[in-house]
């Protein structure tokens, strides 16, 4: 290696740290924790909580509860109400619990009521909505008519994998697994694993340990 391309390769080298740092400071910059101007819109932004910079879509913040101790990854939206900028005072759309987790791009769109318990961990890429397109006049496009919302409630303690999607009016128990890429609708007991599109329960905690559901 000659002094000139030693030389190059100093140059690249401190040019590229310097921009590693400058991002993560910029990164840093970015983040919403309780200290920083950006949380006192929310309802309630617990001690110990961050929202990782990008961000990704973020309105209805005072009808948004965040507990403690919870993180939420980059490029996350999370969402209150139909449009930013509406009306919610007096109302909580949204709660995420305390020692939460959201994985990196995912969606958590509330129109009417969407809970999260403590403890509740997700992987990448999931979406939960509490509302969906009303259909009942065939002769109206879909995207032009009254939307539907019924609450969707995840229990404490759960898991959801990567690209699990929670549809409108699901109640997920406590301590259940949700398996990734399953698209989850209706009722899920406690202490269970759910797989598949649509979700259905494939294993089951019973006086006998974990076995294989009987559904």
């Amino acid at each position: 290696m000659t002094w000139w391309t030693s030389l190059n390769k100093a140059r690249h080298d401190a040019v590229f740290l310097v921009v590693h740092r400058a991002w993560r400071a910029f990164r840093r910059a970015g983040e919403i924790t309780p200290q920083t101007p950006t949380a006192r819109a929310f309802h309630r932004f617990g001690r110990g909580s961050l929202l990782a910079f990008p961000q990704g879509s973020l309105f209805g913040e005072g009808a948004i509860e965040i507990g403690e101790d919870t993180l939420v990854g980059e490029q996350v939206s999370i969402t209150a109400g139909l449009v930013p900028g509406q009306d919610l005072t007096g109302f909580i759309v949204l709660k995420v619990g305390d020692r939460c987790v959201i994985g990196r791009g995912s969606h958590i769109v509330a129109h009417e009521c969407v809970e999260i318990g403590d403890d509740v961990w997700t992987g990448p890429n999931i979406y939960i909505t509490d509302q969906n397109h009303g259909y009942q006049d065939p002769d109206t496009p879909i995207g032009k008519q009254l939307p539907v919302n019924r609450a969707v409630s995840i229990g404490a303690g759960s898991w959801l994998g990567a690209g699990v999607i929670v549809l409108p009016g699901t109640t997920i128990g406590r301590n259940v697994v949700i398996a990734a890429g399953s698209v989850v609708r209706g009722t899920i007991p406690d202490h269970c694993v759910v797989a598949g599109v649509p979700a259905k329960v494939v294993r089951e905690l019973t006086k006998a340990g974990w076995q294989p559901s009987r559904g």
